[in-house]
């Protein structure tokens, strides 16, 4: 099955499963997840491989054993390569369109404290600006969770200091309901998004390539 794009079924599965969010609706509507959702995502991940590795689809379901919030099912399809533990590219569908981004989204200690010490090093630091910004102008948008005041061990002057705050960096760009969704082109943005990406990824790959392998798989 060649990739087509996103079905519109698609975004209304999960604008319902917002309001619905339970067993008895899931089970009347599966047929259009699988068909619409699952089988989609699958032509994506087949056609992306290739060139960026083995795809992890994510499941529906959601984890609730420790969680407040007892509602049983995502509301967002989610597709990632990794390129180390915690780290890598992604797609995801959900009630708000499509998005695409990469990044670092887990933040261990060693993980993070080698994060941190590559962007304050003024040997490697610099090369994390020059990709953060050349993506920002080209329509990414640099998110994550970031601490409000400044990381124990560094100035306040710090001249990459907004870097140093992030706990997470990920860069991302939406495509919304632009109509290209539906469409087998926007496989092509996918693509070519990834790759815009990479810089971002080696970067982040470079920095915690000392960190030993037992502190990096939690």
């Amino acid at each position: 099955m060649q990739f087509q794009g996103f079905p519109v079924a698609a975004l209304d599965f999960y604008d319902d499963l917002e309001m619905d969010n339970t067993k008895s609706f899931w089970e009347a509507h599966k047929e259009v997840y699988d068909e619409s959702v699952k089988k989609p995502f699958a032509a994506l991940s087949a056609a992306l491989e290739p060139e960026f590795g083995a795809v992890k689809i994510f499941r529906p379901y959601r984890d609730v054993r420790f969680a407040k919030d007892k509602t049983p099912y995502k509301t967002h399809q989610g597709a990632f390569v990794a390129a180390g533990p915690s780290m890598g590219w992604y797609v995801e569908l959900s009630p708000r369109g499509v998005r695409v981004g990469a990044g670092f989204y887990e933040a261990s200690g060693a993980r993070l404290g080698a994060i941190r010490a590559a962007v304050a090093d003024d040997r490697t630091g610099p090369a994390l600006r020059r990709v953060v910004s050349k993506l920002e102008r080209s329509g990414f948008e640099l998110g994550g969770d970031r601490l409000k005041t400044t990381p124990r061990g560094f100035d306040a002057d710090h001249p990459r200091i907004d870097l140093l705050r992030h706990r997470q960096i990920i860069l991302g760009r939406p495509y919304g309901f632009e109509k290209v969704i539906h469409t087998p082109a926007v496989l092509t943005l996918i693509r070519d998004d990834w790759r815009a990406l990479k810089p971002l990824v080696t970067w982040l790959q470079r920095a915690v390539a000392g960190v030993p392998e037992d502190l990096r798989v939690r």
